[in-house]
């Protein structure tokens, strides 16, 4: 993403989970639609969720992951949180997810968290490449992270199962160069 283009998305701040980010990650990751797009087979209960958050360890090279609230940078409400996954320090890489709270997707805070996101794992955690699967039918977060920089660089045929049928997804990568 350049410059030109960054100076007029929201600006956000990606920042550490809190207790009071229980409620909105209940009840973003027990909307129907992550069943669909992501990986979950069964919902979250609050304690799990309230566990998860007590205990978070966000040491990314103990834990291998790191969760981070998107945060608009005015109001400080939080609008979505982004993940990094089966993170690879010899190979100096880490699978991207992301969610959008529903009434605020489309907005830009998807792409600035994502360019805020690359930025950090460039210049802090030295990070080389991330990368992010995708749903060949998932055309919304195909656009935000084709916007982002992310390119397709493989097809995986059948990788996803919904309602027993399955469906193709994208293998999208961002060398942080």
């Amino acid at each position: 993403m350049d410059d030109i283009t960054a100076k007029y998305l929201p600006r956000v701040i990606l920042r550490a989970l809190e207790p009071e980010d229980v409620a909105p990650l209940y009840e973003w990751e027990n909307l129907d639609e992550s069943f669909l797009t992501g990986d979950k087979a069964a919902p979250y209960s609050l304690q799990q969720l309230t566990d998860y958050v007590l205990n978070y360890d966000a040491d990314i090279f103990s834990a291998r992951q790191l969760r981070l609230m998107i945060a608009d940078a005015e109001t400080r409400e939080s609008v979505g949180c982004v993940d990094l996954y089966d993170f690879d320090p010899v190979n100096s890489r880490a699978g991207v997810g992301i969610i959008i709270a529903p009434g605020l997707r489309k907005h830009g805070y998807g792409a600035s968290a994502l360019a805020s996101l690359a930025s950090y794992c460039r210049d802090v955690l030295s990070i080389h490449q991330l990368y992010a699967i995708v749903g060949a039918d998932n055309q919304p977060s195909r656009t935000l992270f084709e916007s982002c920089g992310y390119k397709i660089s493989g097809r995986l045929r059948s990788w996803l199962r919904r309602a027993g049928k399955y469906s193709d997804a994208y293998f999208y990568q961002l060398l942080l160069v």
